[in-house]
């Protein structure tokens, strides 16, 4: 692939791409950064309405521990910042091509993030009752994003 092709955010990925690029300036750990990313995708999209049919709330579940107590622990990752900002959205709009959409969904968005973050976007989801492939698995029932039942 010579030349890098581009695609337009939907709405409601650019609103979350900027809540969270804002908020990342103010992020401690990667495990922050993936909480601040959630929080944003929760409201928006097809994304916020899985998780919300998830019951994926606002804040870690009792006794998961706040961004910040996480970023304490020795497991915890460096934050990643901007260039992951970066990665994602190129790994979104690559994704967006692929299924030769019109836009970047917050579907792509979050399965960029769970390929950027990993672990600390799969701590983030657990911490609020839910993982990848619940989210996956709504996000295909909603029947929007057939081509995710693989995986």
């Amino acid at each position: 692939m010579g030349t890098t092709e581009h695609i337009p955010l939907s709405e409601d990925a650019a609103l979350v791409t900027a809540l969270a690029g804002t908020a990342m300036a103010f992020s401690h750990c990667a495990e922050d950064e993936a909480e601040r990313w959630l929080r944003a995708l929760r409201l928006h999209g097809q994304v916020g309405t899985a998780l919300q049919a998830l019951g994926v709330g606002e804040a870690p579940l009792e006794g998961s521990g706040s961004a910040s107590d996480v970023c304490d622990e020795p497991s915890s990752h460096p934050p990643l910042g901007e260039p992951a900002l970066d990665r994602t959205v190129r790994e979104a709009e690559r994704r967006a091509l692929e299924r030769h959409a019109e836009a970047v969904g917050t579907a792509d968005l979050l399965l960029a993030l769970l390929d950027v973050y990993g672990d600390p976007m799969d701590h983030a989801l657990e911490s609020r009752g839910a993982t990848r492939d619940e989210v996956i698995e709504r996000l295909v029932a909603m029947g929007d994003h057939p081509e995710l039942a693989g995986g």
